[in-house]
Parts: C-alpha cells; sequence; structure tokens
C-alpha cells in the first residue's frame, strides 16, 4: 500500500508519495503561485489557476503511475482567503481526481508538527516555524503539540504588501520586518513560553532555501539541508545579501531557485523578525513537513505499519 499528501499551498503545490512503512517514494514541488495577488483582490487569479490545475495534473499522472490508492490534498492559505476557492476545487478535482480540503491556520500547523518532529528525539521540547507563502504556522510542543496558532504574513504576502523596489528600499524591509514583530505579540499572547528559547525547528521553502544560499549548494541536495543548524548571524548574512541584490544578480545565488528568488527577501523578513524578536542564536532546519504529516495521518487511518 502507498498513500500520498498533495499540499496547495499560496506560492507551492506539492507532492508526496510514501510506501506502508512510511518510507519516501518521491517527493516533488512546483512553484505555483496560486496566492499571487489574492491578498489585494480577494479571488484566485486565472492564470494561477492555470498553474497549479497542470501541476496538479502532473500529479495525477505520478500517483498512477505509482498505483497510490489513497490520497489526501489539502489548500492552505490562499484558498482560505479566495472568494473563488469552490471554483478553483472544482478544477483542482477534476485535474487530481480528489478534492482538496480547505484546512485552517490551526490544522497546518498541527499536521505540520507531525511531519517535522517525525523524527526528532523524545522528551524534547521545541518551536517548530512553518514560513509558507501567505501565512506562518508556529507550533510548541515536546511529544505532543501543546499549542498551534498562526498569523496572515509569509514570503509572497509580504513582498506583495511591503517589497516594492528592485532591490527593496531600506524602509520597505523595516516596514515588512515590523509588521512581523507586531503580529508576534499575539503569537505570544496565543503561545505563553514560545520565546522562551526552547529548540527552534525550521520547515518548509523559505528556510530550507535560506539554508541551502548559506551553504552554497549549486544544486539542492536534503540531506545537506536536513538537521542543518543555521545561526542568527548566518540568516542576518543571507538577508542582507539577498535584500541588497537586484532580482537580476540574487538569481545567481548558489542555493537559491529561480522561481523563488523574487519573494525570498519576503521570506527572510519573517525569519529575521522571529530571531531579532525572541532572540534565537540559532535554528535547525528539518525537510518534513505537512506532507509528512499528512501522510502519516492517511497511515494511521488505514492501518500501514506504523
Amino acid at each position: 500500500m502507498k498513500v500520498a499528501a498533495v499540499d496547495i499551498g499560496t506560492n507551492s503545490t506539492n507532492l508526496l508519495i510514501v510506501d506502508a512503512n512510511g518510507i519516501e517514494i518521491t517527493r516533488e514541488l512546483g512553484i505555483t503561485r496560486l496566492g499571487a495577488g489574492v491578498d489585494r483582490s480577494g479571488v484566485l487569479a486565472t492564470d494561477a489557476i492555470e498553474r497549479t490545475v497542470a501541476q496538479l495534473a502532473h500529479y495525477h499522472d505520478l500517483l498512477t503511475a505509482h498505483d497510490v490508492r489513497h490520497v489526501r490534498a489539502v489548500a492552505t492559505s490562499a484558498s482560505r482567503d479566495a472568494a473563488n476557492r469552490e471554483d478553483f476545487f472544482d478544477r483542482a478535482e477534476a485535474a487530481l481526481g480528489v478534492r482538496p480540503a480547505l484546512i485552517s491556520g490551526e490544522q497546518e500547523g498541527a499536521l505540520a508538527y507531525r511531519g517535522a518532529v517525525s523524527d526528532r528525539p523524545a522528551g524534547e521540547y521545541r518551536v517548530v516555524v512553518d514560513i509558507g507563502g501567505g501565512s506562518t504556522e508556529f507550533m510548541l510542543g515536546d511529544d505532543d503539540l501543546r499549542g498551534v496558532t498562526s498569523i496572515d504574513v509569509g514570503s509572497v504576502r509580504l513582498t506583495e504588501t511591503y517589497l516594492h523596489g528592485d532591490p527593496p528600499r531600506p524602509e520597505e524591509l523595516t516596514n515588512a520586518i515590523g509588521a512581523v514583530q507586531d503580529l508576534l505579540e499575539d503569537v505570544e499572547r496565543e503561545l505563553p513560553g514560545i520565546a522562551a528559547r526552547p529548540l527552534l525547528l525550521g520547515i518548509a521553502g523559505t528556510i530550507t532555501t535560506i539554508a541551502a544560499v548559506e551553504i552554497g549548494l549549486p544544486v539542492y541536495d536534503p540531506t545537506r539541508v536536513h538537521g542543518a543548524a543555521l545561526s542568527r548571524p548566518a540568516v542576518e548574512e543571507v538577508f542582507r545579501t539577498l535584500a541588497t541584490e537586484p532580482l537580476a544578480d540574487r538569481i545567481h545565488n548558489p542555493g537559491l531557485p529561480r522561481e523563488r528568488a523574487d519573494v525570498i527577501v519576503g521570506g527572510c523578513c519573517v525569519l529575521v523578525a522571529i530571531m531579532r524578536t525572541w532572540h534565537v542564536d540559532e535554528l535547525v532546519v528539518s525537510n518534513r513537513t505537512l506532507l509528512d504529516g499528512v501522510c502519516s495521518q492517511l497511515l494511521d487511518e488505514f492501518g500501514a505499519v506504523p
């Protein structure tokens, strides 16, 4: 038996297929930018829907080739914000064969936590941060999830709202970081103790990209990124480098995918704000994400080997 998860996010649409023992068979990421402009318009743009539906059709072919019987697709921030999401879900279901389920920021965080800590030591007290395109989730826990909250900032949303210069002007960067810091006060109220310096685990594309740039990977290597430690000075240096380069130069940084280059500075602003505000010295990078959490959930439901 094989199971699969599809994560339809603001910036990317991703797939994970695992076997009955939870061993990864294939993992794919597609930058589809479903949430482009949704913060301003309140609807998913036609071209963004077309890009995402094409990616889902590709995933349908992979699912068929691997004979996957149990598939769950989830849709997150961009779809939560869009008035026309049901129209998009109709198209998505026709392409993928499964209708996406709209999940809340809290549900998103719980699934991401389950995936992120799946290979972590027992009893570890940690915060998991998932920086997406439209939202950022914060999860606090140990062997069990103790609390989760979500804020409406991410790499795409911050870029579209604040970062208009090429490169962004200093005041734009200051305003973007300040907007995140203001929302972190809400996070601290929702999750008391989150700023008390437990282990910080960082997941998803913004953080793995920052790690790849810091390492200088010409080709992304998940074995080099997973478990890597990112110090605050290293994160600040990557931020300074990327934020002061025009896009035409930024795309040449080893480790930075061309399709992520236009929004990575917005993602950096989120991480920099977190590390500065909570005086975080270091974070540990994980390749495990919401996809791993959904697949784990499916294996539990269908009685596979834990």
